[in-house]
C-alpha cells in the first residue's frame, strides 16, 4: 500500500499511467462480472489500450475495497426477511467457509470468508451484516441446520448488538 504521507486524498489516481475513468471501468467490470484479468486485458486492447493483466490485478487490489466502501450507502434498502448460509470453498488449495446473506428478493446483502465454521465466525458475520448501512433490522433470518448460527445471534441479542425481535428460523432440507 502506498505511503499515506505522500498519498493525495483529492485524486486517488495521481501518478497512475491511465485515466481514473479507465481504472474504475476495469475494476468495476472485474468485480461485477465473471471476467479474468486476461479477459479485461483483451477488452481493453479492443478499445486501443495496451495493458498488462498484472496491472489490472494491482488496480483491483488497490481500488476495489474503496469502491465497495463508497457504494454501500447507495445500495437499495433490503427487505426484513433474510436467508443466511455457508458453504465450503477451496481457494488456492486451502478450504474456507463462505458465509453469505441474501434478502427475500435474492439480493446479496453481504458475504465473508472464514477459515473456521464456529460461533465466533458466525457472530462476526452477523455483526458485519447488521452494521451495513443498506440493511434494515431483520424480522426473520432463515438459516440451514448449522449449529453455529443460533448461539451467535442469541449472544449478539444479549449484548444488544442485534435486534431482540429478530427470529431465527432453521430450515431443514
Amino acid at each position: 500500500m502506498a505511503n499515506k504521507k505522500y498519498k493525495d486524498e483529492t485524486n486517488p489516481f495521481k501518478w497512475k499511467h491511465a485515466v481514473g475513468e479507465i481504472i474504475l471501468w476495469l475494476v468495476t467490470w472485474y468485480s461485477r462480472y465473471a471476467l479474468s484479468y486476461r479477459d479485461l486485458k483483451e477488452i481493453a486492447a479492443e478499445r486501443g489500450l495496451t495493458l498488462n493483466h498484472s496491472t489490472i490485478y494491482r488496480w483491483v487490489q488497490e481500488y476495489a475495497p474503496e469502491i465497495n466502501k463508497r457504494i454501500k450507502p447507495y445500495l437499495k434498502i433490503t427487505s426484513d426477511s433474510w436467508k443466511v448460509d455457508e458453504t465450503y470453498v477451496k481457494i488456492k488449495g486451502i478450504w474456507h467457509y463462505l458465509y453469505r446473506a441474501i434478502d427475500k428478493q435474492g439480493n446479496t446483502l453481504d458475504w465473508m470468508l472464514s477459515r473456521n465454521r464456529n460461533k465466533k465466525s458466525a457472530k462476526r458475520f452477523f455483526k458485519k451484516l447488521l452494521s451495513n448501512i443498506h440493511t434494515i433490522n431483520p424480522r426473520v433470518i432463515n438459516v440451514d441446520k448449522s449449529p453455529t448460527f443460533p448461539p451467535a445471534l442469541s449472544e449478539l441479542q444479549t449484548e444488544g448488538k442485534a435486534p431482540k425481535k429478530t427470529k431465527l428460523r432453521a430450515i431443514f432440507k
